[in-house]
């Protein structure tokens, strides 16, 4: 069986690390949820599973991905946040999502400027944007947060998504 060498990364309260199967249930329940709904979701488990999926083979097939974000304190699954080039995408961007009960505690800025450092110093990922629903505020908040300019305007997934450019890192 191949295991997949993803980086683990700690911030001060979270291990950024790569996905595992346990993790699918807290996975599956985002995607169930109305949060999931700036990701083309609610969607139903067995999309869920494919979604999940998607983390290994970021890692397997490019070389960089998804980390679930764990909780310190307590060994919760967080989340999730890292880099994601898919089919017919412009560039690979920088995303976060982060399950029921975990927002607002600056746990997503903390876990993307952990990844886009990793990304920029490790993995030639420097200055990589950000696909933003406009109306999902808080996620454009964020990405002004970590100092992402607004580049332009696109169509992403069948909606208009605002790009946001992060600053380079890696000088």
């Amino acid at each position: 069986m191949t295991r997949l060498d993803v980086p683990i990364i700690e911030t001060d309260r979270l291990i950024l690390r790569g996905p595992k199967e346990q993790d699918f249930e807290a996975f599956a329940a985002f995607g169930a949820s109305e949060r999931a709904k700036w990701v083309g979701g609610p969607y139903p488990r067995h999309r869920a599973w494919g979604g999940f999926l998607n983390l290994f083979g970021h890692w397997a097939l490019r070389g960089y991905g998804w980390w679930m974000l764990e909780d310190k304190s307590g060994g919760t699954v967080a989340g999730r946040v890292g880099i994601a080039m898919h089919d017919g995408w412009d560039e690979p961007e920088l995303g976060w999502h982060l399950f029921g009960g975990f927002e607002g505690k600056g746990l997503a800025f903390e876990a993307a400027k952990a990844a886009r450092q990793h990304a920029a110093r490790h993995q030639g990922l420097d200055g990589v944007i950000s696909y933003v629903n406009p109306e999902n505020t808080r996620s454009v908040k964020l990405a002004e947060r970590l100092d992402a300019t607004y580049e332009r305007d696109t169509e992403l997934l069948g909606g208009l998504a605002c790009v946001y450019r992060h600053p380079k890192v890696a000088s």
